[in-house]
């Protein structure tokens, strides 16, 4: 009697998460075929301030990174705290994601997911001030990313 546990032949570390791109040119099987395959990663929750020398240091210690591309206000065009990581194979981009999501990088936990490949004009941020969405509506103070969020600002 043979029965196969899923469980042991999972590896929920490395696997694509329930998140998708909404600005993804194409149909969701595509996009899930694109984050299968896939060498590189997002990585999102940096501080504003971390730099690309930071994020290679980490991220090179689970394999040969390939580029990093730091993710821009598209206003102001300095950091807004998210970059991808490439790699040259996809096992590296795997242990990066076992071992270095929820680290702690640049005095931040750091979070990644599988990116269906980076494609120019991504690395701005799709907020409406420029930067990232999420920092628009932060209503807590963050040193590390800005301040207080863009709508708290304006009331």
């Amino acid at each position: 009697m043979s029965i196969k546990l899923n469980a042991l032949y999972s590896d929920s570390y490395a696997d694509i998460s329930q998140y998708r791109d909404q600005h993804f040119k194409g149909n969701r099987y595509e996009q899930e075929k694109l984050l299968k395959g896939s060498n590189t990663l997002y990585v999102g929750n940096l501080s504003f301030y971390t730099t690309e020398e930071q994020v290679y240091e980490l991220f090179s210690k689970s394999g040969d990174v390939k580029r990093i591309i730091i993710g821009l206000d598209k206003v102001k065009k300095t950091a807004c705290g998210f970059c991808f990581v490439e790699y040259y194979v996809r096992g590296d981009a795997e242990n990066a994601m076992r071992f270095v999501n929820g680290t702690r990088l640049d005095d931040r936990i750091i979070r990644t997911d599988w990116d269906a490949g980076f494609r120019e004009g991504r690395q701005y941020g799709r907020g409406k001030s420029g930067g990232q969405v999420r920092d628009e509506y932060r209503q807590d103070y963050d040193p590390a990313r800005g301040g207080y969020g863009k709508v708290v600002t304006r009331a």
